[in-house]
């Protein structure tokens, strides 16, 4: 499956996710304000229906008075028995017949209340009830003993036509604003996809580069380890010595091999944050003296000139370990790029509560183009001056990697009139 395939199909997926989590957020947003909303717009309502209720139950039950007959249920009207003007009472007899409905009009029973539905099974319990499909109620019913002995059932019933309205009015704003928010989410989706893409493409090409250069820089030195054997197996009885110069070389390859699988495993490490540090306090100069004396025999060996200056009398807190890998990277880069009578310069200082190590060199240097570059992994400005040289291309990488895991920088500029210069700047 190629790249171009791989990203769509997941960045179509991730757009996917983010519009069904917006789907999810505005829906129940929505959700939420339409039920505070109804709630608020009901709770005055039931709560005058409770109020009501409990106070006529109290009344009706001290009272001896005949409320199957509508004059009565009027005279008690005039003793406060309603407290509120929007609750209709309703006496209904213990079948559940209508026998009074208070002092509301015979018209406005036969038209609205007449159709009322009757639960006796659920009592004081608020209902919201819709007569005829078009106006809405609610009511609460429960059954109360009258002051003469009769037993019957209570139903209060509130017009809430008006809350209803309003409450139509908001599900249906909400609903539209809801439908444009979603709308809106899918271009967000989609940008937000191809921002989350964009690292994806990024890890993907470096995963491709990754794999292309480990596969060339192993191929090289397999091939010369296998020609080399199948050299020696043409000729068994020759004596070692004989063929000295193919297992000199086939021995040479393979310690390369060994070194690019081991930078190629810290790196790797690195990238999954495998690899920890551990930092204790030391001193700088006493860990670069001990680094560069084995650097300087080997410089006078190859007829170049080695110096080194310690002027930071202070210690830091840092990975020992890994400060002598990061160090043993620049000398090892710098004795590689010089020539005989070249010369390679270490040096320490304290600025600013900052302690700075150099490594200067009147070597080869590097091409104004390269010096942005040569910390990437696997590169090289001249790969075949490089393998000549023994070259990997990670150990910058590397070293940029130690560098960054101790919130320091290192830096690279040519020096005058030929070299290079690496700074590297760590926290005390």
């Amino acid at each position: 499956m190629s790249e171009t395939s791989i990203i769509r199909r997941q960045r179509s997926r991730n757009m996917l996710y983010n519009l069904v989590a917006f789907t999810i957020i505005f829906v129940t947003f929505g959700s939420i304000i339409f039920n505070q909303v109804k709630a608020s717009l009901y709770s005055k309502l039931d709560s005058e229906l409770r109020t009501s209720l409990s106070i006529m139950k109290k009344r009706i039950a001290d009272k001896d008075i005949d409320y199957t007959q509508k004059t009565d249920m009027a005279e008690g009207s005039k003793d406060d028995l309603i407290t509120y003007p929007r609750i209709i009472p309703i006496i209904r007899d213990l079948e559940g017949k209508v026998v009074n409905f208070g002092s509301v009009n015979d018209s406005y029973y036969e038209q609205y209340l007449k159709y009322l539905d009757f639960d006796k099974m659920n009592p004081d319990i608020i209902v919201p009830l819709r007569i005829r499909n078009e106006y809405y109620f609610r009511s609460i019913t429960t059954s109360v003993k009258a002051g003469n002995g009769e037993e019957m059932y209570i139903q209060l019933v509130i017009n809430a036509d008006s809350e209803q309205a309003l409450l139509n009015h908001i599900g249906y704003i909400l609903s539209i604003c809801i439908a444009v928010f979603i709308i809106l989410s899918i271009l967000a989706s989609y940008i937000l996809s191809q921002k989350t893409m964009k690292p994806i493409r990024k890890s993907w090409r470096k995963q491709v580069e990754f794999v292309e250069n480990v596969s060339h820089e192993l191929r090289t030195p397999l091939t010369i380890v296998q020609n080399s054997l199948e050299m020696l197996l043409t000729t068994p009885h020759e004596k070692i010595i004989d063929r000295s110069e193919s297992i000199a070389l086939a021995l040479n390859e393979t310690t390369r091999l060994s070194k690019l699988v081991t930078d190629m495993l810290t790196l790797t490490r690195s990238d999954s944050t495998m690899t920890e540090i551990t930092k204790d306090l030391f001193s700088i100069d006493v860990l670069v003296e001990t680094v560069c004396e084995p650097y300087a025999e080997l410089a006078e060996s190859q007829n170049k000139i080695f110096n080194y200056s310690l002027n930071c009398p202070a210690n830091i807190y840092a990975d020992r370990g890994r400060i002598h890998q990061l160090l043993v990277i620049l000398l090892d880069n710098a004795l590689k790029y010089t020539n005989e009578n070249d010369r390679i310069t270490v040096t320490t200082s304290l600025k600013d509560n900052k302690t700075f190590i150099t490594v200067a060199d009147t070597g080869i240097g590097i091409a104004d183009e390269s010096m942005g570059k040569i910390f990437d992994r696997f590169y090289r400005e001249d790969k075949a001056r490089s393998r000549e040289r023994e070259g990997t291309g990670l150990g910058l990488s590397i070293a940029s990697w130690i560098v960054d895991k101790h919130g320091g920088t290192i830096k690279v500029k040519r020096n005058e009139p030929k070299g290079t210069v690496f700074t590297v700047r760590l926290q005390k």
